[in-house]
């Protein structure tokens, strides 16, 4: 075999070897596993991640406003730790219970979030930004409302015999806490869009 046969040849299998990928990928179907709907259990883990970013920011935001005023960078969190363990978390300066409360001051959001994102990827999804933007404020200022006013203001004392959460965080601090969550989760929504692999000829 020449040297002109052997390279006609390598274009022969080359080819083939194209044509056999294309069938197989075509055989595979790419966009035939994913869900013809609503894709749940994808902005239910998008949800948790979006939640656990806005719940960063959050704290971020409290631990800048408290050193502008003078306070305890994590006063938000003790505050908060003073649902599970009362007055004393006032008191904490550092240590593991703070850092703790930290990792589930994230939690929470991841957990939010899940309602959040679902909310937003379901029903407005293709809404325009001003009516984004409204519902994203209206859902961080209910949850500020429900959070502190329909539940933390009577289930504290009844278990805890304080109300330090709702008296020692001035109520615009705590909205504002919500709504730079809720901003952040709407800023960063395009993260989470569920687009099906599919292959590029």
């Amino acid at each position: 075999m020449n040297a002109d046969s052997r390279t006609d040849r390598l274009h022969e299998l080359e080819n083939e070897i194209e044509r056999l990928r294309s069938e197989q990928y075509a055989a595979i179907q790419p966009g035939a596993w994913a869900p013809s709907g609503y894709y749940t259990m994808f902005h239910v883990l998008a949800g948790s991640i979006l939640g656990m970013v806005g719940a960063a920011a959050s704290l971020f935001f409290n631990v800048v406003g408290s050193l502008v005023v003078g306070q305890h960078p994590l006063q938000i969190i003790r505050v908060y730790l003073t649902f599970p363990l009362g007055e004393r978390a006032l008191s904490m300066e550092s240590g593991l219970v703070p850092a703790l409360g930290c990792c589930l001051y994230l939690a929470t959001g991841a957990l939010y979030g899940v309602g959040f994102h679902l909310v937003m990827s379901r029903w407005f999804a293709n809404a325009a930004a001003p009516a984004r933007l409204g519902v994203a404020t209206a859902l961080g200022l209910g949850l500020w409302g429900i959070n502190y006013y329909a539940i933390l203001s009577w289930l504290q004392p009844m278990c805890f015999g304080g109300t330090w959460i709702v008296q020692l965080i001035p109520w615009w601090v705590g909205a504002l806490t919500h709504l730079v969550f809720a901003w952040t989760m709407l800023a960063i929504e395009p993260w989470a869009k569920f687009e099906p692999y599919r292959h590029r000829e």
